[in-house]
């Protein structure tokens, strides 16, 4: 069918901050290939690794017990909220503005789909200026989404919300409705506006309110 995998995903290693506060990824060897040998025959090595972090590292999705006690974690996602999910670009280029609010959605059918705002701010991953000042959306935007039917929100941004204030509307508005959220995408101004699938699976892990995915749109 000549359909082509595209990664939205960025790459977590050893010591990359996420979100600044938090602590960075610890990735090294439990069991190193050469202390393996003498389990097995001669020439035969296993790696096993090791990972100490923050279940908020690289692109995640959030689950409604991230914001609610009593939400769903990560393991009572329903799959179909997460994968195969026709999928609409939005285009809010943080150059313009860093708000994103209800009316870059309007005119565009959203009912059912998974709704990725591509704002350009992935580009500065890794940099000291991806943690101030970044791309978020609007309480009002989180509504209308809410309201005209949107399955799953994403960003390529630091966060969905305005950190530089203490509520957060939008994880608070999506979450109490079981829209899951994902932040931290990356390349997604290489996906079509429309027409394709999208897929962002977590680990099934009990009791966490997110957990880092390998997202990736199918075109």
């Amino acid at each position: 069918m000549n359909k082509k995998l595209i990664d939205l995903s960025h790459t977590i290693e050893d010591g990359l901050i996420t979100y600044k506060g938090l602590p960075a990824p610890i990735v090294c060897d439990f069991l190193k290939r050469e202390d393996s040998e003498p389990h097995y025959a001669p020439g035969t090595q296993f790696q096993i690794a090791k990972i100490d972090m923050v279940v908020n590292s690289g692109t995640y999705v959030d689950a409604p017990s991230h914001r609610y006690k009593d939400g769903k974690d990560i393991s009572e996602l329903p799959l179909s909220s997460l994968a195969n999910l026709d999928t609409v670009v939005i285009h809010s280029d943080y150059r313009q503005g860093r708000a994103t609010d209800a009316s870059a959605f309007q005119n565009v059918n959203i009912k059912g789909k998974a709704v990725l705002i591509h704002t350009g701010w992935s580009d500065h991953w890794n940099t000291d200026q991806y943690f101030e000042g970044h791309s978020f959306l609007t309480e009002d935007a989180a509504i209308y989404l809410r309201d005209q039917g949107a399955v799953f929100v994403g960003i390529d941004s630091l966060n969905i919300d305005d950190t530089d204030v203490g509520q957060r509307p939008v994880h608070t508005i999506l979450l109490k409705h079981e829209i899951p959220i994902c932040e931290h995408l990356t390349n997604l101004k290489t996906l079509p506006d429309t027409g394709f699938r999208f897929f962002a699976v977590p680990v099934k892990v009990k009791a966490v309110g997110s957990f880092p995915v390998r997202a990736f749109g199918v075109v």
